[in-house]
């Protein structure tokens, strides 16, 4: 089984990288040379590095063109496209990039059309102009062709039989049938039947003998809607016999069948399910298998050292396809993200080439075995001569090996390279698929190939010098920092203050010991019951003392509970869990946000805590101070019971208050358990007072005279009934901080990505099976798109796994309780007029399991409360009735999250200003609000401010004094007076 360090420290793995590499060979610069003026020269007027010398990516106008290419064809009303049309052409000045492009293209409309809009002009009056001198339809129809232009010069067909038809001959191919990963078993089905289709067709097209064959390139996350770690189980019980048929088929036509390369997080397991079809009985002695190495993972080494392993001890010989990888930027994010302890890719491109170079030089040493067929991916004049005479020096035959390119680029410089070597095998990677379903797959192709580090973007510029461009990478690697000083490590993402660690779930060695550790966790102990008055009176006492400690010791405090949570965290898991109901990776989060709350609360409470000098004239101070308040009552729920409770606790602390907490009657032995780590930190025992009960310990501790402020999260029922509560009391006016819920609402136009949309639906409706103050409840269509949104997100609902939640393949679990059930199947059996359920979950639902459900509404207006679980309601709307949207959203009252998805940044700005809201999430899920960077926190019906886990938190649980001293009083102002002239 294969097992490598996820994300090995770059500096130790750079140091070890450059131990390992080749050595530059002098003989292969001439060839890089002549590739690379050929590469310069042109490949025609819709290469990519045409594009990329008329449309940099680091311009407006590249940027606007790429959004307009990634979304255009699938908008199916004309008033949308218009808009979308509008906008990108809006964005820049297209006189100064259209002209040579334009004028060697002789057919990009688009460019040609945009040379009609003035500079400046805003997207409202950039249509007019147009359509006056070619009408409205006549400027969409450009638009559209430009896009299927440009498309169709990087996909070899719309149908395998037209790409077959349109394949060079001669020319060995490997045909990508295009398809995003599969949401729903539909498409599975759908894209493994175009995946058998085509290995029949490319059958009987077939000449020859491998490797001198066509081959089909195989995504697997195509052919399963779960294909994720975390789902290993029913992926090898359900894709790998199809898989297997899959496999078989090519086996008969004698084809090369490659598994192509995905996310990091998704290596083990396709390693396994690769091992499997290895071993398979009914495919021995087939040559055709193969896999996508990625040499940007830092993993790639011990995966070609797992191939050669495999390869001798089963007797076989592989094809392996080594890139240089395709999703950089997406791999560095969720890192960041994760709180991994470092990245599992290169963040230098250097080291990308440089491990490119030491794979390759890795794999000949096999392929001289006869046990792996290399196929060299690369479009980098460098990195093709470095490994021609890396082959030579070994004594590789050319037979024994091939390069490859993508369809649509490098077609100059490999035409160089037949010139010069004709010995040397060449195989294009050949996209099939209607433009509608390619075109986020081109876009992420060209932004690849098109970002400043890379060969092909710099290659089309040319101030870059050739020879930069042919420095072997070992020299650049050496010369410049060990990683890439713009990228933050995860663990520095946020400063000085240290983002909370995270484990990544595709990591089975992590994930093991994750689960482990939770399994290991002795069981909580139970909370004693607490008199109200005396836990006020305890902390009454407490209070002068705790608020007198210097806030650089309450921070410290707060720092080492942080650092005792992370130490701990699969006792505290264990805890969410066993109380709270949630899954493994809801309780990972929920871990992290409060360790992040602790930390960051003591940062700000450092920051705010230092005394500040004000202006004043001369012989007079005036100094600023905060201080607690006195005894703050924190309340705070079931959903959230370790990161709302601490956050709540730890800001009231840090400020100088003392505390009397009381969680929800559901998870007090979390709120036990996190109380007892303040302690062990050095919190005096009585400057936090740990109250359980229910509502009516809640009322008395209220209505208590001690109490100088509440912080509370939960229903807007009862932060009103607290409000009256502190209305009607005598004494001082004291401070409410309520979050509440909210009518949660994404808005989503005809230019969203259906698969983004299916993925962010479903995380920010169904995770914490709804039960999430800021989860989607309201999902608002564009009419003219959402038959297919709808599909797909009911689809990839019914792939949700419900069931315990301990188990890391679970998606949903159970709701907290029976009484939470009760109030959703209340609604559900009394919906309002012409609404209907319109999806259902088949699964089981035994105890507080509610299994996700979609609902159909006539309008906003039907939605009049908050539905807390795992039910979305969905509105259709027309284009035209865009404002009445908004108003109708507007009306609701409440505000606490809102979500828009859309590729226009226009219509998401609209929205954002027309709806309130505290947390406006755009083309993204609407959960998960990160500490520090997403404050959380609504307005109206949703909560009185200010957000928690940001900058204006901590000030509401103190007081500001300011004291002036008449520092002249004494007969002049001595500092002044000392000072020289």
């Amino acid at each position: 089984m294969f097992q490598a360090p996820y994300a090995p420290p770059e500096e130790a793995a750079r140091a070890a990288l450059l131990a390992a590499a080749p050595a530059p060979r002098p003989e292969a610069q001439p060839l890089a040379r002549a590739l690379a003026e050929a590469a310069r020269e042109g490949g025609g007027p819709l290469a990519v590095e045409e594009i990329l010398r008329g449309w940099p990516l680091s311009t407006r106008e590249g940027l606007a063109l790429m959004a307009l290419a990634e979304a255009l064809l699938r908008v199916p009303d004309d008033a949308t496209a218009d808009a979308l049309i509008a906008e990108k052409l809006a964005e820049g000045d297209w006189r100064q990039h259209a002209e040579g492009f334009a004028g060697a293209a002789s057919g990009w409309a688009l460019a040609m059309g945009a040379r009609l809009v003035g500079p400046g002009e805003t997207p409202g009056g950039v249509l007019a102009p147009m359509a006056r001198r070619l009408g409205v339809p006549a400027v969409r129809q450009a638009a559209r062709q430009a896009v299927r232009l440009m498309g169709g010069q990087f996909v070899l067909g719309e149908t395998i039989e037209e790409a077959l038809g349109r394949s060079a001959k001669g020319a060995r191919h490997s045909y990508d049938m295009l398809g995003e990963g599969a949401r729903t078993a539909a498409d599975a089905k759908k894209y493994l039947g175009a995946y058998h289709a085509a290995c029949a067709a490319i059958g009987r097209a077939a000449r020859g003998s491998l490797p001198d064959r066509p081959g089909l390139s195989v995504k697997l996350s195509a052919i399963h809607p779960r294909y994720e770690a975390v789902s290993r189980d029913r992926v090898m019980a359900e894709m790998v016999p199809d898989l297997i048929a899959l496999a078989q088929a090519a086996r008969a036509h004698d084809l090369n069948l490659t598994l192509d390369a995905e996310e990091a997080d998704r290596l083990e397991l396709s390693l396994e399910i690769f091992d499997r079809l290895l071993t398979e009985p009914s495919l021995a002695g087939w040559e055709g298998l193969g896999l996508a190495v990625q040499a940007y993972q830092k993993r790639a080494g011990a995966v070609v050292s797992w191939l050669a392993d495999r390869a001798a001890a089963t007797g076989r010989r592989l094809m392996v396809r080594l890139v240089k990888g395709a999703y950089w930027d997406a791999e560095i994010k969720r890192a960041q993200e994760r709180g991994l302890a470092d990245f599992p890719v290169w963040t230098r491109k250097a080291a990308t080439d440089l491990a490119w170079l030491t794979h390759a030089a890795a794999l000949l040493d096999v392929a001289r075995q006869g046990r792996i067929f290399p196929q060299f991916a690369t479009h980098n004049a460098a990195s093709i001569a470095e490994a021609l005479a890396l082959a030579a020096a070994k004594g590789v035959n050319p037979g024994k090996f091939e390069f490859q390119r993508l369809h649509g680029m490098g077609g100059a410089l490999y035409a160089r390279l037949a010139e010069r070597r004709p010995d040397v095998a060449l195989r294009l990677y050949a996209p099939v698929g209607v433009h509608e379903d390619l075109l986020a797959y081109l876009v992420r192709r060209l932004l690849e190939n098109g970002a400043n580090g890379g060969f092909v973007a710099a290659v089309a510029d040319e101030a870059v010098p050739l020879e930069r461009l042919l420095r072997h990478p070992s020299v650049a690697l050496s010369e410049g920092p060990p990683r890439h000083p713009r990228v933050k490590r995860p663990g520095d993402l946020f400063g000085a203050r240290p983002n909370s660690r995270g484990v990544e779930f595709g990591e089975r060695a992590a994930l093991a010991a994750l689960v482990a550790a939770r399994d290991a966790a002795p069981a909580l102990p139970d909370v004693p019951a607490v008199d109200p008055n005396a836990a006020m009176a305890r902390a009454e006492a407490a209070f002068p003392g705790w608020n007198a400690t210097p806030v650089a010791r309450r921070a410290a405090i707060l720092r080492r509970a942080a650092d005792a949570l992370e130490a701990g965290s699969g006792r505290f898991m264990a805890a969410i869990q066993e109380e709270g109901f949630r899954t493994l990776d809801d309780a990972l989060s929920e871990l992290r946000e409060a360790v992040d709350f602790c930390r960051f609360y003591a940062d700000e409470a450092v920051r705010l805590g230092t005394p500040a000098s004000l202006p004043g004239p001369v012989g007079e101070s005036n100094v600023l101070s905060l201080s607690g308040r006195g005894v703050f009552l924190a309340i705070s729920p079931w959903n959230f019971p370790l990161a709302i409770f601490l956050g709540q606790v730890a800001a009231a602390l840090v400020a100088g208050n003392a505390v009397v907490a009381k969680p929800a009657p559901q998870t007090p032995r979390i709120a036990g358990l996190a109380a007892a780590v303040l302690h062990e930190a050095g919190l005096p025992q009585d400057a936090l007072v740990l109250v359980p009960g229910g509502p009516d310990v809640g009322a008395a501790l209220v209505a208590h005279p001690a109490v100088a402020g509440i912080a509370f999260t939960g229903s807007t029922a009862t932060a009103r009934a607290i409000n009256r509560a502190l209305a009607a009391k005598d004494g001082p006016i004291v401070p409410l901080i309520a979050e509440t819920g909210g009518l949660n609402a994404m808005v989503v136009d005809a230019t969203a990505l259906p698969e983004q949309v299916t993925d962010d639906v479903l995380t920010s409706a169904f995770r914490s099976a709804g039960q999430r103050c800021s989860a989607l409840r309201l999902l608002c269509v564009q009419a003219e798109a959402a038959d297919r949104m709808l599909a797909m997100i009911a689809g990839a609902a019914r792939e949700l796994r419900l069931g315990d939640p301990r188990d890391p393949a679970t998606h949903v679990g159970p709701l907290i309780d029976a009484e939470a059930k009760a109030r959703i199947e209340a609604w559900l059996a009394t919906l309002p007029d012409g609404a209907r359920e319109v999806f259902r979950h088949p699964a089981a639902e035994p105890a507080a399991f509610l299994a996700p459900r979609i609902v159909a509404l006539r309008r906003v207006e039907d939605l009049n409360r908050e539905i807390f679980g795992p039910v979305l309601h969905v509105v259709r709307w027309r284009g035209a009735e865009e404002a009445a949207l908004l108003r109708a959203l507007a009306g609701t009252g409440y505000g606490l999250t809102l979500g828009v998805q859309s590729r226009r940044a226009g219509f998401a700005a609209r929205v954002a200003a027309a709806v309130p809201a505290g947390n406006v999430y755009v083309n993204r899920n609407m959960v998960g609000a990160v500490v520090g960077s997403q404050p959380f926190g609504g307005q109206g019906l949703s909560g009185t401010g200010p957000k928690a886990g940001g900058p204006h938190y901590l000030p509401r649980f103190m007081v500001e004094r300011v004291i002036t001293v008449n520092t002249a009083a004494a007969g002049g102002d001595a500092a002044l007076l000392a000072e020289g002239e």
